[in-house]
């Protein structure tokens, strides 16, 4: 059976700072890049965010999807079952509770796989995302990462 392979990167430019998330879809051939920056975020935001998007812009969860990143924040939190706990703690001592629930909530019709990846290790994909994603940091009019930006973390920071 055919494989949905997404590989995702986050990049903030300063933690936190100006932010962006980078991804590439490939199915059979065939390659398609999101990208999108923030005016004011933090690294694992944008990787976990890039994550989330590439599953969002599925279109039908009988394929297959294996995730490729470089982010141990997002792979571990995963595939050794710490966000399970974090959601039965309701994340106490825990950040970014919105960004996880929502990946929670949206993977749930997908058959997910993880794989983690040296980043800035040659890795054709991952190189793109990390250029995808920093890019989208450095442009004009950043999208507002709303609820970090109003969050305790994002108002000492401001």
């Amino acid at each position: 059976m055919s494989l949905i392979e997404i590989y995702t990167d986050g990049s903030s430019r300063g933690n936190p700072g100006p932010g962006g998330y980078g991804i590439v879809l490939s199915y059979k051939g065939n390659e398609k890049e999101i990208s999108q920056g923030f005016r004011k975020t933090t690294n694992n935001r944008m990787e976990l965010l890039a994550v989330i998007v590439a599953i969002e812009s599925l279109k039908t969860p009988k394929i297959p999807v294996k995730v490729y990143s470089d982010s141990k924040y997002v792979i571990d939190a995963i595939t050794k079952g710490w966000l399970d706990s974090w959601i039965v703690k309701r994340f106490k001592g825990k950040k970014n509770q919105d960004l996880w629930m929502r990946y929670h909530a949206s993977s749930k019709p997908f058959n997910i796989t993880f794989e983690w990846v040296k980043g800035h290790a040659g890795n054709p994909k991952n190189e793109r995302c990390d250029v995808l994603a920093v890019e989208a940091s450095k442009k004009d009019n950043l999208e507002i990462d709303k609820v970090y930006e109003e969050s305790d973390e994002g108002n000492r920071l401001l």
